[in-house]
């Protein structure tokens, strides 16, 4: 069965980095309300996905401490999409953080589908997010600590 997406040239390679040595992973099962009219996950599922696994990141690696005095906002998404998921689908959500300067935190993501043969890449991202104080909602910088617990 062919794809609409293997018609478009994509630079999914110019997204995705050499992972961290251990990027957090989950899991997820394509879900019906996933789906679109085009009978696949629509765009933006890959994009509730990328948040969705960079949240769970966060709260299960940082602090306590960190999580009460950081809050995150994104300046910017980019979503290469290789191949589309369908319904029942197994899904990996693979994430590592770049690099982290003073006031922007670099993320990349792998969207990844399970399958006896092993795992195909459906999708990659690159996402920058700024932290911001929860307090009073504007921009502030990515502690020392911060940067050195996450970023390469």
């Amino acid at each position: 069965m062919g794809s609409a997406f293997s018609s478009i040239p994509f630079a999914v390679a110019c997204l995705v980095t050499k992972p961290a040595p251990h990027p957090f992973e989950i899991t997820v099962t394509v879900a019906p309300a996933d789906i679109d009219q085009q009978n696949h996950v629509n765009n933006t599922v890959y994009l509730r996905w990328v948040q969705e696994v960079a949240t769970a990141h966060w709260d299960a690696t940082a602090p306590a401490t960190m999580r009460d005095a950081i809050g995150w906002v994104v300046l910017r998404h980019e979503i290469d999409y290789k191949t589309p998921a369908c319904l029942g689908d197994e899904i990996v959500l693979r994430t590592w953080v770049g690099e982290a300067t003073r006031i922007t935190f670099e993320r990349f993501t792998e969207v990844r589908k399970l399958s006896p043969r092993g795992q195909t890449l459906l999708a990659a991202a690159r996402t920058i997010w700024v932290p911001i104080n929860p307090e009073t909602g504007k921009p502030t910088r990515v502690p020392p600590e911060v940067r050195s617990r996450f970023s390469v």
